[in-house]
């Protein structure tokens, strides 16, 4: 594995600029709940993009082409793989009927604890591969079957209620089912219990991590050096934010961007598997291949939109009307 040895202030000093755009846009910027309007997310969206591509501007200044390449690869896949997790984010919020002023705090502190999770896995991931390498083989050949599953364009269901985690934490920790403004726990009969924006939240997080089972293989694809894995997938979800509140209306439109990633991450799992064996793809042709495919997944999407668009059935029960 590579990692970037002797600089841990990178670490230190990426750390600590996240942390301090996380600090601004909770506590000054959205210190009072609202409801995000299209200018306020095309403004956000803008910025991490554009911090994005200022950031790969100094890996590949610093760094080298190599690492600038893999750092906007890695950048692009999660950033996709994360705009179609969009569409699990919509109906969980459509399940919950989550206020749309309540719904920025869900994903700002579903982002926190992404972010933690993410860096966990990554650091375990990397160690794995360090320790066995033959786990790259499973790497690459889950991603080759995730991407053959993916092709298949299925009605699209949720049924939260039927979540284990969220049964499991209905069962020992009390949850009302209702709403205290943007609280996430609150009095009830002199005891102190979870409001149901906690519950939407910790369903936000164990749907992450079940995104980063896919997304986290696919950048080792990439590259196993930690800095750039975590990094890049830090830029993509924390731009998929102001992206929810972009796209959340259009996002059904692109209907082949499933199909797109499917190709993507068959591609991803194929050059994983090529790579053990000895047989190396330029990350420059990574780059290209990845783009073109998921950038003509969307443009064919609004040009040929099919007759029968991919349905979204949500069950509300009693208990949340």
């Amino acid at each position: 594995m590579e990692t970037l040895s002797g600089a841990n202030w990178l670490w230190i000093g990426f750390s600590f600029f996240i942390l301090t755009m996380l600090s601004l846009d909770l506590g000054l910027f959205n210190r009072k709940a609202h409801t995000i309007r299209y200018r306020e997310a095309w403004i956000w969206t803008a910025v991490w993009v554009t911090l994005a591509m200022i950031f790969a501007g100094l890996v590949f200044y610093y760094q080298g082409s190599q690492r600038g390449f893999e750092f906007l690869t890695g950048y692009l896949i999660e950033l996709s793989l994360s705009v179609d997790n969009l569409f699990v984010f919509l109906l969980i919020f459509s399940y919950f009927k989550v206020p749309a002023r309540f719904q920025h705090r869900v994903l700002f502190w579903g982002v926190m604890g992404a972010l933690i999770m993410r860096l966990t896995m990554i650091f375990i991931g990397a160690a794995l591969i360090e320790r066995f390498h033959w786990i790259i083989y499973i790497f690459g050949g889950f991603l080759i079957y995730t991407g053959i599953k993916m092709f298949r364009q299925e009605e699209i269901e949720i049924h939260p209620d039927k979540n284990p985690v969220v049964r499991l934490v209905t069962r020992f920790f009390p949850i009302t089912h209702h709403y205290d403004e943007e609280k996430f726990f609150t009095k009830q009969n002199g005891k102190r219990v979870g409001t149901l924006l906690l519950l939407v939240l910790v369903v936000v997080e164990v749907t992450d991590l079940v995104f980063a089972v896919d997304s986290i293989p696919a950048i080792f694809a990439i590259t196993t050096n930690t800095f750039i894995v975590y990094t890049s997938n830090v830029f993509a979800i924390l731009g998929l934010r102001s992206m929810y509140f972009l796209l959340a209306g259009v996002v059904e439109k692109f209907v082949y961007l499933r199909t797109g990633l499917a190709i993507v991450l068959t591609f991803i799992g194929a050059k994983m598997l090529l790579g053990a064996t000895g047989f190396h793809i330029p990350i420059k042709f990574s780059l290209v291949f990845v783009a073109l495919v998921l950038v003509g997944s969307v443009v064919v999407s609004l040009l040929f939109p099919p007759k029968s668009q991919t349905t979204i059935t949500v069950d509300l029960p009693p208990d949340y009307e």
